[in-house]
């Protein structure tokens, strides 16, 4: 009777090769996954209209994964501030079966609101986001906090941050 023995080595060769062909053959498509385990059908938010020369006015766009080209969500805007790269951030409220759209670091640092970023709104005041907006601001008119607004743009993760955000946003409208 032969044994056959494998060692540490072609335990962990094994292993590698095992992980490998399920992270190649695991459907892992980004626009049906906002957090892990979670599956999300995007096409009822699926829109039109959105602007893909905003993208040429995003400050360090290798940072935003895109999970959908152009989705509208509704909601309220619950904070409004200008950040240093010259784009307006809110926060939006959901309105009621949009919560799938957010995610775990949604929940926990943003209190469960999407994230929306208008690109190139305000003056910028980081130098090294200067390049971004030189020469364009955008128009989107800015709602009050409080405002239950259509907001249409790309659906994204920040990878420095870990949330779903729609940036840029492309339209932005009272309802």
């Amino acid at each position: 009777m032969l044994k056959r023995t494998v060692g540490i080595g072609g335990r962990i060769a094994s292993v590698i090769l095992l992980s490998a062909f399920w992270s190649c053959s695991a459907d892992k498509s980004p626009a049906q996954s906002v957090e892990q385990g979670s599956k999300v059908d995007l096409s009822r938010f699926a829109a039109s209209g959105c602007d893909a020369s905003l993208w040429n006015h995003v400050y360090s766009p290798k940072r935003l994964q895109q999970l959908a080209p152009c989705i509208t969500v509704t909601g309220v805007i619950t904070e409004s501030s200008a950040d240093a790269d010259g784009d307006q951030h809110f926060l939006l409220r959901l309105d009621p079966g949009q919560d799938n759209l957010v995610n775990k670091r949604n929940r926990k640092k943003k209190g469960g609101d999407i994230v929306l970023e208008i690109v190139c709104a305000n003056p910028t005041t980081m130098k090294k986001a200067e390049s971004a907006c030189a020469g364009y601001t955008n128009p989107i008119p800015i709602p009050a906090v409080g405002a239950h607004v259509r907001a249409t743009g790309t659906y994204v993760i920040d990878s420095h941050n870990g949330w779903a955000e729609i940036h840029p946003v492309s339209k932005l409208q009272g309802i």
